[in-house]
């Protein structure tokens, strides 16, 4: 993906409320199902992440190789990920 293209949905996430929320225990298949479905209807979301710090990084790299999208951007407990959806 071009910086342009990462400029563009991070412009569109700002309005976004974070719909997903990964919390105390962690990245479960129940986490991981709700955003594949959220990512079908909406393609750019937000995720909240409550963990530390040094977590967050690797539990959003883990969120995102399993439903097979692209982070574009992370700061500090939001991350905004997409993935585009062939059907629309």
């Amino acid at each position: 993906m071009t910086p342009i293209q990462k400029k563009k949905l991070k412009s569109k996430a700002h309005s976004l409320k974070p719909v997903i929320t990964i919390g105390q225990q962690g990245l479960t298949d129940a986490v991981i199902k709700e955003t594949d479905l959220t990512l079908n209807a909406h393609e750019l979301i937000k995720v909240r992440i409550r963990a530390e710090k040094a977590e967050r990084q690797q539990l959003s790299e883990q969120l995102c190789q399993a439903v097979q999208a692209e982070a574009i951007q992370h700061i500090g407990q939001i991350i905004v990920i997409y993935r585009k959806n062939p059907e629309k």
